[in-house]
């Protein structure tokens, strides 16, 4: 049975707008984008609570620990990875495989740790202003998705 629509093409979003070509440019603007947001939002929560009774400023260290996962996780290429372009050095592609892995174990470890700081010290205790505590996973998550858009949302094939 056919539709009345099964003849109607649209556009391709990709070529009307030319993204191909513009894939590194718009990964790197998209993931600075989001790191910026994710350092502003600590800024305003750092700024806003002084007092370490409101925000212990210990709790930075999320944020520093997901910014060198940031490092990490980009500073190996995927054909490091793969082993295509990376066959000597220290220890070569497990090397590469082994910074990328710590890379996201200090990731994901600065979300887990922001979200037990979350509701360890906000939400469980019922603390009347809980923004300190959800400004601080803001923060962890958006370097985060701003390293995971920087490093699949680039193509390395351009680069030739």
């Amino acid at each position: 049975m056919a539709g009345c629509l099964d003849h109607l093409q649209l556009p391709r979003i990709a070529e009307w707008l030319e993204l191909t070509e513009r894939r590194n440019t718009i990964a790197s603007i998209v993931s600075s984008a989001l790191f910026f947001s994710g350092w502003w939002i600590i800024i305003d929560v750092a700024a806003r609570y002084p007092s370490t009774q409101d925000f212990n400023h210990a709790y930075h260290v999320c944020g520093v620990m997901g910014t060198l996962s940031l490092i990490m996780i980009n500073a190996v290429s995927n054909g490091q990875v793969r082993g295509d372009a990376y066959t000597t050095g220290c220890m070569g592609q497990r090397g590469a495989r082994v910074w990328l892995f710590a890379g996201f174990v200090l990731g994901f470890g600065s979300i887990i740790a922001a979200s037990w700081i979350l509701f360890g010290a906000y939400v469980v205790p019922k603390r009347e202003n809980q923004w300190p505590g959800v400004g601080l996973f803001l923060q962890n998550a958006f370097i985060f998705f701003g390293s995971l858009v920087y490093k699949f949302g680039r193509s390395e094939d351009l680069w030739g």
